[in-house]
């Protein structure tokens, strides 16, 4: 059982449109509430070495990524924090703070409790107006497909090259540059945390078309060799680039620095360089008993 499985499942109990997109969505007067939650575990989701700021800063950038992709502005983050030792629960407080403030929202409390491994509940409230919400849905086939930033520069920091160190621990979420999206009429968009090729099958399971990229075209993380560079950009996760779908006339967008990478097309399959692509990326795996 993986997580998209296992999430499926979910949304037979609440409906498919309530699993559909990075936030829940509540509506609001002519504008929309964006609603976000992200688990973190020490083992699975914090690469050793990391410093109690950078959990906290991670934890935080997490969930402002999901907000950033629905073209919303964050306005708050909670924070709750299951700590395996007391003293650490200060540096990530400062850290989640700080990501908070760079990109203009506020921490505004959370809880805290006793855990056998340190875990971190992030979670999140945007705003955006009704008619600038981005969703994964709306593509259509002629569409660009972009990408915003370098995908795999966390994953090759992960893998041990030192210049991509920052991307792998302190992670920039698309903030402004989602809200610069919803505002020009971006059709569809999610961010890539989990890999570039599996959100676009995240794209495929919920819109009426498919995808076609050139792998020549994906920017790719500097000072790796081809190969893995290329292997990092297509399936490596833990990169908070923004992936999104628009029309050739309404792009390239203002104040955006985004890589137009390949086209919506009507065949429901996802393509790179003309073959069907495996389904990598990064998800959750459980066992079935």
């Amino acid at each position: 059982m993986d997580e998209r499985a296992l999430i499926g499942r979910v949304g037979e109990i609440i409906g498919p449109d309530a699993v559909a997109d990075d936030c829940a969505v509540v509506p609001l007067d002519g504008d929309v509430l964006v609603l976000s939650t992200d688990m973190l575990h020490e083992a699975a989701d914090f690469p050793r070495g990391m410093t109690d700021w950078q959990i906290g800063w991670m934890a935080a950038a997490v969930t402002l990524s999901d907000i950033a992709a629905m073209g919303a502005r964050p306005v708050a983050v909670l924070l709750a924090v299951g700590l395996d030792r007391w003293e650490r629960l200060e540096g990530i407080t400062e850290g989640a703070a700080a990501c908070t403030a760079r990109f203009g929202c506020e921490l505004a409390g959370g809880d805290t409790d006793a855990h056998a491994e340190l875990t971190v509940v992030s979670s999140g409230v945007g705003r955006v107006r009704r008619e600038r919400l981005v969703r994964r849905t709306g593509s259509a086939p002629g569409d660009l497909v972009c990408i915003t930033g370098t995908p795999g520069c966390a994953q090759a920091g992960l893998a041990g090259f030192l210049q991509h160190q920052g991307a792998l621990l302190e992670p920039q979420p698309e903030v402004a540059a989602g809200q610069r999206l919803g505002e020009a009429g971006a059709t569809a968009m999610m961010d890539v945390s989990d890999g570039l090729v599996i959100s676009l099958y995240d794209l495929l399971a919920v819109n009426a078309c498919g995808y076609a990229i050139d792998s020549d075209r994906v920017p790719l993380p500097g000072g790796v060799p081809a190969d893995e560079a290329r292997e990092y950009a297509l399936y490596g996760g833990g990169d908070f680039g923004l992936l999104f779908t628009i029309s050739p006339e309404r792009f390239p967008v203002a104040g955006v620095k985004a890589t137009a990478i390949g086209r919506a097309i009507p065949e429901r399959r996802v393509l790179v360089d003309g073959e069907v692509a495996d389904a990598g990326g990064y998800q959750h795996r459980w066992s079935v008993k």
